[in-house]
């Protein structure tokens, strides 16, 4: 999170830089060209630094959860929790049927990720009559665990060797592969609330398992983050509206 704030701090302040450079504001604290140079030079390198910065490893201290079993080693995360009036039954089941078309923004921000272009139906493009976790299962997604009406983690691979082959399956993730992969897997976890309501969070981890693999990906990572933060915390609202909704 950290780094994505710092890399993104440090394109801003390269931009008002940059703009600057054209007609400098005295009240802005830049009276100068040279100032302004100074500040996108400054900027730029803060993005720089953030996007090449280090990731660190983190681990599990006990197995408490499905996702903990896959994943307990990570360098990349994110999570996120709302409280629903609905009992994890009803949770569960809107979890598996919500569809792209009520997460909001979500068109938006995978037209941004797919740069605009026209891709086949898949995470980048749902379509609006299936749930989205179905067609995240059909774009290469794993249903790794799914212990309803608590759990449930799916996965996938986002870095792979070139000339990888082989079939995906949940047994891959409890692997020791060669050098050069890198997983994430995502879950959601139902728990009552003790007055018939459900806390209700989503988790995603990255496992990179080299040196080589952890660069790639964080660079990746800290560009993609703020738009990822926000589809999760969405895609939990549009739980929220579809379990609370009176039945029919």
């Amino acid at each position: 999170m950290w780094g994505s704030a710092i890399f993104y701090l440090g394109v801003v302040l390269a931009i008002a830089g940059l703009g600057l450079i054209v007609k400098p504001v005295r009240r802005l604290g830049v009276p100068t060209r040279r100032r302004a140079l100074a500040l996108a030079a400054a900027g730029l390198l803060l993005a720089v630094v953030a996007f090449y910065w280090p990731a660190s490893e983190s681990r599990v201290a006990r197995v408490e959860s499905r996702l903990d079993e896959f994943t307990p080693v990570w360098q990349f995360h994110e999570a996120h929790t709302v409280r629903i009036a609905a009992p994890p039954s009803r949770v569960f089941d809107a979890i598996k049927q919500v569809r792209a078309d009520e997460i909001l923004l979500y068109r938006t921000l995978t037209w941004i990720r797919r740069g605009g272009r026209s891709v086949p139906t898949g995470v980048l493009n749902p379509g609006s009559t299936e749930p989205l976790l179905d067609v995240m299962f059909r774009a290469g997604f794993v249903r790794l665990a799914e212990d309803p009406p608590r759990e449930l983690v799916i996965g996938a691979p986002v870095m792979v060797p070139p000339g990888t082959r082989g079939l995906l399956t949940p047994e891959i993730f409890r692997k020791s592969l060669p050098p050069g992969f890198a997983f994430a897997t995502m879950n959601f976890l139902v728990t009552a609330d003790g007055s018939g309501g459900s806390v209700v969070s989503t988790e995603t981890r990255v496992f990179a398992n080299s040196p080589a693999a952890i660069r790639r990906f964080a660079g990746y990572w800290r560009i993609i983050y703020p738009g990822s933060a926000i589809i999760r915390r969405m895609w939990l609202r549009a739980v929220e509206r579809r379990a609370e909704r009176p039945p029919v």
